[in-house]
């Protein structure tokens, strides 16, 4: 099976090494993976801060730039979000304006071709047990987009249960927002440092050493508020976790 890789702004910016544990971890199970260097932006910051029409060129270059690929996967509940669910939605209402029916047909398109990763690895290769190797205790917290947007349910935890040698606890409140929110951050500074301080102390209650999460943008600010605080714990992607072996371990 051959698949493209959507890596997403943050990672090709400041998280590289999630695009290179995915690459390994795909080809690890036999999968090919293609880079499509025409991507870029999804679009998802103009769009979440009202600047639809701005976003729409962002629509036509993504649709593009994975044309020819049956899946595309993404290492991020929120960008995977932005093209199944918002996409159409642009499309939508480009068609109701009376600027015709292209974007819709792009996105009605590609957003059925979308996976995020754990969607991709529990639904279409059928796996839990990746074959990792993670000797270290592990919370696991659920993005927003992931768990409402998209629904992945508990297909992260599945994978990570998997994972020989790492053990798997529970997270207080998991299912709270940790203040991030893209735009959010920025334009609420103190709701969200509380919210992120809420959720760094429930983490912090487990006994962790890591804390996982499937998009390194809400790991960003979780981990900026730990680096800030002095805490050991360690903020990761689950796909670093997921491309770990004994042969070439992570930590």
């Amino acid at each position: 099976m051959r698949v493209a890789l959507f890596v997403t702004c943050v990672n090709d910016a400041l998280y590289p090494g999630t695009g290179i544990a995915v690459v390994r971890l795909l080809a690890r199970l036999g999968v090919d993976v293609d880079f499509p260097e025409a991507q870029s932006c999804c679009g998802q910051p103009q769009y979440n801060t009202g600047y639809r029409h701005q976003a729409e060129p962002l629509l036509r270059r993504t649709a593009a730039a994975f044309a020819e690929y049956s899946h595309v996967v993404t290492p991020s509940g929120s960008c995977a979000a932005m093209l199944r669910e918002h996409y159409p939605r642009m499309g939508a209402k480009a068609a109701a304006e009376g600027r015709g029916g292209a974007l819709a047909a792009l996105a009605a398109d590609l957003a059925p071709r979308v996976y995020e990763l754990t969607e991709f690895l529990v639904d279409v290769l059928g796996v839990t047990d990746v074959g990792a190797y993670f000797p270290h205790t592990v919370t696991y917290h659920p993005s927003c987009h992931g768990l409402r947007g998209l629904g992945l349910g508990d297909r992260p935890r599945r994978l990570l249960a998997a994972v020989k040698g790492l053990e798997l606890v529970e997270l207080p409140g998991a299912e709270e927002c940790c203040g991030f929110g893209g735009t959010f951050a920025v334009k609420n500074p103190d709701v969200s440092a509380a919210m992120a301080a809420d959720k760094l102390r429930n983490a912090t209650a487990t006994g962790a050493s890591v804390l996982c999460g499937a998009d390194n943008s809400c790991l960003a600010h979780l981990d900026g508020t730990l680096r800030r605080a002095g805490s050991p714990l360690r903020a990761l992607h689950l796909a670093e976790i997921l491309a770990a072996t004994e042969a070439e371990p992570l930590l």
